[in-house]
């Protein structure tokens, strides 16, 4: 199956390691790199535009905006997606993330599985355009 490099920006160390093992786990995601703050995020992915198929992103972080880094965000690949994870997501948070081109938003308390069944689609889809 073709992996799937994500990069994750998540402040809270237990979800963050905890969204790592569960994605890592049940799908084919890899995941590459991670930082807890707006600053740390853009460095990486300004440094390894073509090193990542996701970014999964939340919205408030130590220091800097999840919304923010979603604006700093330059895909080189058109397959290339990012994702918000947050516990801060309602019909605004989702209409302002669509305007800014967001691929997907997910709610930390109640979609998780969502957000696994999403990869593991991505994880499909991959594969299928790779023809393995």
């Amino acid at each position: 199956m073709q992996e799937l490099k994500a990069y994750v920006v998540e402040d809270n160390a237990t979800i963050r390691e905890n969204l790592i093992g569960a994605l890592e786990e049940l799908t084919c995601v890899r995941v590459v790199g991670n930082s807890a703050t707006e600053d740390e995020g853009i460095a990486w992915l300004d440094q390894n535009t073509q090193d990542w198929d996701m970014v999964i992103i939340d919205l408030f972080l130590q220091r800097g905006s999840g919304i923010r880094l979603v604006q700093r965000i330059t895909r080189k690949r058109t397959s290339q997606k990012v994702v918000v994870f947050s516990n801060y997501v309602n019909p605004s948070v989702r209409k302002r993330c669509a305007q800014l081109g967001v691929d997907a938003v997910f709610d930390k308390s109640t979609e998780i599985d969502f957000l696994v069944d999403y990869c593991a689609r991505q994880c499909f889809q991959v594969t299928q355009e790779a023809g393995t």
